[in-house]
């Protein structure tokens, strides 16, 4: 038998209100960033799973097909920056149209304004580029690897089988990613000729940087980022609770329903064993690919995606149970156990309906701008080698170069007239002829009878019009110049 240790002796080094030295034997480390844990998401089937799929589709049917459609004989959407011209289909912008670039962005941003005060992060979940290439990525991963269980046992082998599976992964994730960078580059360069370019080793250097600039991008972030350039690269998720309120619809765990949470038979009660609707089987968590647990309630992790519905309501279809365990909700429903039909009557409160208004304002107001927009462009350029000159007779003379832009692609011929001084006439050729899709410099005499405007600055207007084409016109107001 060991005896018992005796007691403690106080010594005065001992005694209370005595400060003792503190000797570390050993430093303590602290790590600054959590290391990142491998997550391996499982394959889900469902309602939501089957709309992501909708969307991975359609987007990259047309990013991946736009650039092979034809239109009027050219690529149908070619951003040409070497001459400044961007095709989109039957229409061309010019660098003085940027106008509606600028549009574009603040449509975008409104939309997505709306779209998240209603339902949460539907863009992140659904349409985002990182959402659909990694979604693509972890499909090519499971047919090569398997799904979530023999890929982890995949990785904790070694040998030639997980070798060469780890292998065929890559090279296909690596092929896709040169396609998309391929595919982007074609955007900006005509997308027929690449190939031959790349078969040539031909490719220029901005156009080989951003193909492979674009294609590691694509891999790094989908093949082996993945949910860490939501969680720490994307402002999305820093700034989305500013977006939220209360009768936002966002993915919830109904605690109320769900909780106390325990494993049983399909065949027992829960409320026999006082147990709720959550069987904490751990699909929700197995098959989100941030890896997050939901049930711990929102977070801004979480993209939307909505997958661990589609998990939830599989696992309530087996037991036998309602669905709707985990959904999309609001805060105010769950809170005040809300139907369906009077969480959707809040929609329309001040938020989304002012957001809606601005949204309907601004695209209205686009789509009038791209109607009406007249295509001629003209500016008036004045000599500076002779800005004024006295003829015979006293007649004043101004020489102009106009620049007429003719940013349609059929061919126009444009008249050219003068006004704002009585008298005032053209001494040069009244008649331009521009080609489609280009611009021509017309040098102009403009000429002023003695006596009819005052010494130093007249305005004047130039007037160019399409010959049998009312609709097109622009009035351009230039200065002439009178000698004191």
């Amino acid at each position: 038998m060991n005896a018992a240790p005796p007691p403690a002796q106080v010594t005065p080094r001992d005694a209370p209100g005595v400060v003792q030295p503190v000797h570390l034997s050993a430093e303590v480390e602290e790590a600054l960033y959590e290391v990142r844990k491998k997550i391996y998401p499982r394959a889900v089937h469902g309602w939501f799973a089957g709309w992501r799929w909708t969307l991975v589709w359609f987007t990259q049917l047309l990013f991946y097909g736009s650039a092979w459609l034809t239109w009027n004989g050219r690529q149908a959407v070619l951003f040409d920056l070497a001459a400044r011209k961007f095709y989109i289909f039957g229409l061309v912008l010019w660098p003085q149209d940027f106008i509606f670039l600028a549009a574009l962005l603040i449509i975008s941003a409104y939309a997505l304004f709306l779209f998240t005060a209603v339902a949460g992060r539907l863009f992140c979940g659904y349409a985002c580029p990182q959402t659909v290439y990694t979604e693509i990525f972890m499909w090519i991963e499971r047919r090569i690897e398997g799904d979530r269980v023999a890929r982890m046992r995949l990785d904790a082998q070694r040998g030639f089988k997980r070798w060469w599976r780890k292998s065929a992964k890559h090279a296909a994730w690596i092929a896709v990613a040169l396609w998309t960078g391929f595919t982007f580059v074609g955007y900006f360069t005509p997308v027929r000729t690449l190939p031959g370019e790349v078969m040539a080793f031909s490719l220029g250097p901005w156009e080989t940087f951003w193909m492979l600039f674009y294609g590691l991008a694509t891999y790094g972030n989908a093949g082996w980022m993945r949910e860490q350039v939501c969680k720490y690269m994307c402002p999305y998720a820093r700034f989305q609770s500013a977006m939220f309120d209360k009768d936002s619809m966002i993915i919830t765990y109904d605690g109320a329903r769900g909780e106390p949470r325990g494993s049983r038979s399909r065949k027992a009660e829960p409320a026999a064993l006082n147990l709720g609707a959550c069987v904490d089987c751990g699909i929700c968590v197995q098959v989100c690919p941030t890896g997050i647990d939901i049930r711990n309630g929102l977070q801004y992790e979480c993209i939307g995606c909505a997958a661990c519905v589609d998990g939830c309501d599989q696992v309530m279809d087996k037991m036998g149970y309602a669905r709707g365990l985990i959904r999309y909700a609001t805060e105010n429903a769950l809170q005040h156990s809300w139907t369906s039909a009077q969480m959707w009557q809040r929609v329309l409160r001040p938020r989304t309906l002012i957001y809606s208004a601005i949204l309907l304002a601004i695209v209205s107001a686009f789509i009038a701008a791209l109607w009406l927009r007249v295509p001629l462009k003209v500016d008036v350029i004045r000599d500076r080698g002779a800005l004024a000159r006295v003829l015979d007779e006293g007649v004043v003379e101004n020489v102009y170069t106009l620049r007429v832009m003719n940013t349609e692609e059929q061919f126009h011929r444009y008249r050219i007239s003068v006004a704002g001084i009585d008298g005032i006439e053209l001494a040069s050729e009244r008649i331009a002829e521009v080609p489609g899709v280009s611009t021509q410099t017309v040098p102009v005499r403009v000429q002023v009878p003695a006596g009819r405007a005052q010494q130093g600055a007249n305005r004047i207007t130039f007037s160019i019009q399409a010959i049998n084409h009312a609709h097109i016109g622009v009035s351009e107001k230039a200065t002439f110049l009178v000698p004191r």
